[in-house]
């Protein structure tokens, strides 16, 4: 029977504010990109020479940039992995964001795939967790007591994750349901009762310390919200992904760490080197957690759930609706803009992203006052989707986007008449940043540009074996 008296302090590693997490995404896959694949033993020190550029002075010191390695982007976020091969790799996670830009959807495969106990913690914790039988999807199941609670209309807040999910031993253990914590949290509201988690000697901060950790990713990850009076309520807008989420609660641990010998130190480096391939790799279900402009866009005011849509593509298809939804925003923008300006130049502004090989979404006119006021201007639109507003005023700030071949010839050919709309989908609404003239910004080092892939041309002359049909049905 659920005995919520029985508590268990399961911690994470810790993180950030949601703000720096957001910020410092960017910049972790940026490094990540550029340095992998490299041999394990230089990793370190590329790592941290890349990275400290993106730290305030104070901060660029071995420990923090250590820290920002091997436990924020490494165990926590998975973005990289060591090989038994010796290097280390960029990991699927790292990739797909690079892609796509979508920071929640990120946070959304983190959380689906965190469990306890696990590969992120230090290997006496390890341990620790494994001998009292911890095994549980924390996030699976706080989704799942959410969903019953709103059935039920009973408000859950922090504190009641924290005490009655989070840090209860028969919930970590796998020995109690969402509806039998439910059920306690009712009762005692009932008769007025609030329980919080008490460690001697430690302040309250302490005691909440790693719960508050766990759920600012849950709303990082665009599927909850936090109430101005401390309740917890769902993203509705995310119906599909959160009920994907609570299905799991008491399925089995997705890896499982009890399959695994950690009597010695050769045992549980296998072990790690099993569990960062695990982690860094996207789940099955990565391709379900695509996050849209509305579901980014809620407040926590509205009360039911959404009926479900009928199912779509989430993978390329999201991806490309996702990018068209930025574009019609910039093309509305612009046409505002002009028809402000001149009524009669309006019609000048074209939607072309449809069009292949142009190197540029919009076609504009400058419309400012002057003898260059019809002159054509150029725009390609670049989306991207967070949680958090990025601060313009935060000099060590940065954000990465892909170009084209064929969008950098643009820029090449266009100079100061072509701009890049970084446009910004986030909780607080949507904000554009406009880089004109990239190309002129990348010679005087305002900004940099990595070639990420390379084109491959070539001949029979450089053809130095054929193997038949024959040969290759054969092996």
């Amino acid at each position: 029977m659920y005995n919520h008296e029985k508590q268990y302090r399961c911690t994470i590693i810790r993180g950030k504010s949601q703000k720096e997490m957001d910020d410092l995404l960017p910049a972790y896959a940026k490094v990540i990109a550029e340095i992998c694949p490299c041999v394990a033993e230089e990793f370190p020190e590329l790592f941290n020479n890349a990275f400290k550029q993106f730290l305030p002075e104070l901060d660029r010191i071995k420990k923090t940039l250590d820290n920002h390695r091997t436990e924020i982007s490494g165990k926590l976020f998975g973005l990289y992995y060591f090989a038994e091969d010796g290097m280390v790799y960029a990991s699927e996670r790292t990739l797909k964001f690079l892609e796509d830009n979508d920071q929640p959807a990120l946070f959304k495969d983190i959380c689906f795939k965190m469990q306890f106990p696990n590969g992120t913690q230090k290997s006496q914790t390890l341990l620790e967790r494994v001998a009292d039988g911890i095994k549980i999807r924390p996030n699976a199941f706080i989704l799942k007591l959410l969903t019953i609670a709103k059935t039920a209309k009973v408000d859950v807040t922090k504190k009641d994750i924290g005490y009655y999910v989070l840090n209860s031993l028969d919930v970590l253990q796998g020995n109690a349901s969402p509806y039998e914590v439910l059920e306690a949290i009712s009762e005692d509201k009932k008769h007025g009762i609030e329980r919080n988690i008490v460690v001697p000697g430690k302040a309250n901060s302490y005691n909440y310390q790693h719960i508050n950790e766990q759920l600012n990713y849950l709303e990082l990850a665009n599927l909850i919200r936090f109430m101005d009076d401390k309740r917890v309520v769902l993203n509705p807008h995310e119906a599909e992904t959160i009920e994907l989420f609570a299905e799991c609660w008491d399925k089995p641990l997705l890896f499982d760490v009890y399959a695994y010998d950690l009597s010695s130190v050769e045992a549980r480096k296998d072990f790690q080197y099993a569990w960062d391939l695990y982690f860094s790799h996207l789940s099955l279900c990565a391709s379900e957690f695509a996050t849209s402009a509305t579901a980014l866009a809620f407040t926590g005011e509205e009360e039911e759930l959404p009926k479900k849509e009928p199912e779509k593509d989430k993978g390329q298809g999201n991806l490309t609706e996702f990018g068209d939804e930025g574009e019609q925003i910039v093309y509305q923008y612009e046409k505002a803009r002009v028809s402000a300006f001149s009524a009669r130049l309006a019609n000048k502004v074209l939607s072309l992203g449809k069009t292949k090989g142009l190197g540029y979404d919009i076609q504009s006119v400058i419309a400012e006052p002057g003898e260059m006021a019809e002159f054509v201007k150029y725009i390609e639109v670049k989306s991207t989707k967070r949680l958090t507003c990025p601060d313009i005023n935060d000099v060590l700030w940065v954000d990465t986007l892909n170009v084209t071949r064929n969008e950098w010839v643009a820029a090449q050919q266009h100079k100061e008449f072509y701009s890049i709309f970084r446009v910004y989908f986030t909780r607080e609404g949507i904000v554009m940043f406009v880089l004109t003239n990239p190309i002129q910004k990348f010679n005087d080092g305002t900004i940099q540009a990595v070639p990420m892939t390379y084109r491959v041309d070539f001949s029979n002359t450089a053809v130095d074996a054929v193997i038949s049909p024959a040969v290759v049905g054969g092996a």
